[in-house]
């Protein structure tokens, strides 16, 4: 499964992006309602400029006092990122994680994000069978 591409791996994903002076409570609404661990920074022109985590959330502004809701993602986001070509194979991506320890890599193309990949993509279809095992686990111990 390593083998797949990155363009492959994100193609069909809904890019969940945000501008620099969006408040953290509004990424992390944001992030809550897409389902996804990060959020990727944009500038005007859509280009790149920081990512957002649920770890920055804990770390960054809750552990610091911060207010999320005067706190923009331009305070708190990071900003020297690691970015992957979206013909790279998902092994590279797992490779960058690994190194820099951390979760989350943007695929990028032209400076503009087209997806991310994260360490959950490395389980590829055997996360998401689990997934649905779960969910229809709890529909029928509903029914019952």
């Amino acid at each position: 499964m390593p083998n797949r591409t990155l363009r492959q791996i994100v193609a069909g994903q809904t890019v969940v992006t945000a501008r620099a002076d969006t408040s953290v409570r509004t990424a992390a609404v944001t992030m809550a309602t897409h389902k996804v661990g990060a959020i990727l920074v944009v500038d005007p022109g859509g280009v790149l400029s920081g990512l957002f985590t649920e770890r920055d959330v804990l770390n960054r502004v809750v552990a610091r006092s911060l207010d999320p809701d005067t706190t923009p993602l331009s305070a708190v986001m990071t900003t020297n990122l690691q970015t992957a070509s979206p013909d790279k194979p998902l092994a590279h991506a797992l490779h960058l994680m690994f190194e820099g320890g951390f979760r989350h890599v943007p695929v990028v193309e032209d400076g503009k994000p087209i997806g991310m990949v994260s360490a959950r993509n490395a389980l590829g279809l055997e996360i998401h069978q689990f997934e649905q095992e779960l969910v229809e686990r709890d529909h029928i111990a509903e029914i019952l």
